[in-house]
């Protein structure tokens, strides 16, 4: 220790502070009389919530898929198309009456269950592929057509776009209420989508008249009615109505029936281009 009577300080030479000795630290006991005891406990106790936590997330993200994949399927199987599918798919839709093979989809065994092709391995599976490009392909065609009339504005190419959309949603809805009405409603949504997205096959035909030679519109569009009621009836006959249960043939000719005429007016609704609501 140094005295407090230190000379000058001098250069180069630095004076030592005196140094304080640090207390050592005591552990103080824990809440529950011990600190090892307690970090067991808490390690445990924060293991078995996590643990708990997994099990419920883990069994709520299986409860979650399974009713996905019971109602939709993988979005990239209605794209597994090439020019060979896409080809004789518009025969199909367009020309049903020409097809000579059978309407069922084609199965193959995957991770122990029966899985349907796809659609460029079985040119009966839906597509979403060709419905979106004949939808693009319809209202392109629908605002030319305004365009010649001298109609034509982005507010009725607008409204030609959302007709469009709710043509496709009456489809849809129409196909689905009539599954729903044989007591069955396991179709997947998405498969229900693609068969009424051909919808617009036929539509970009009869709008392509109506642009070329405006009476062959009055001819085209009455064909691609009948086509496309040919080409739902025997699809649903065949494919959607093999999962009901019960068989009720004068039912489902009825209903088949009703399918098919429902085509015309939705058809003649969505052939008519005009910025009007309804015709």
């Amino acid at each position: 220790m140094y005295s407090s009577n230190v000379g000058p300080h001098h250069p180069g030479v630095q004076r030592q502070q005196p140094q304080q000795q640090q207390q050592p630290t005591i552990p103080q006991p824990g809440g529950f009389g011990n600190s090892a005891f307690y970090g067991a406990g808490s390690g445990l106790i924060r293991g078995g919530i996590s643990a708990y936590g997994e099990k419920i997330l883990g069994s709520s993200s299986d409860y979650v898929q399974s009713n996905i994949s019971k109602y939709f399927s993988d979005p990239q199987y209605y794209f597994q198309v090439n020019d060979h599918y896409v080809r004789n798919k518009l025969k199909v839709v367009l020309f049903p009456f020409l097809h000579r093979g059978h309407w069922t989809r084609i199965t193959e065994p995957v991770g122990g269950r029966l899985s349907y092709k796809p659609p460029i391995y079985d040119i009966n599976a839906p597509d979403l592929y060709i419905p979106f490009m004949a939808f693009g392909t319809y209202v392109v065609l629908a605002g030319f057509s305004l365009g010649l009339d001298g109609n034509f504005s982005p507010e009725g190419l607008n409204w030609l776009f959302v007709k469009g959309l709710l043509g496709w949603f009456f489809q849809v809805m129409l196909l689905k209420l009539t599954l729903l009405s044989l007591g069955t409603g396991e179709a997947l949504l998405l498969d229900i989508v693609a068969y009424a997205g051909y919808t617009f096959t036929g539509l970009c035909l009869a709008v392509l008249g109506r642009i070329t030679f405006k009476l062959s519109y009055y001819i085209l569009l009455p064909w691609v009615c009948l086509c496309m009621g040919v080409f739902l009836v025997k699809t649903m006959k065949r494919v959607l109505f093999a999962e009901v249960r019960t068989y009720d043939s004068s039912r489902h000719h009825y209903l088949l029936l009703f399918i098919a005429l429902a085509q015309f007016p939705l058809f003649i609704w969505l052939g008519n281009v005009t910025v009007n609501w309804l015709f």
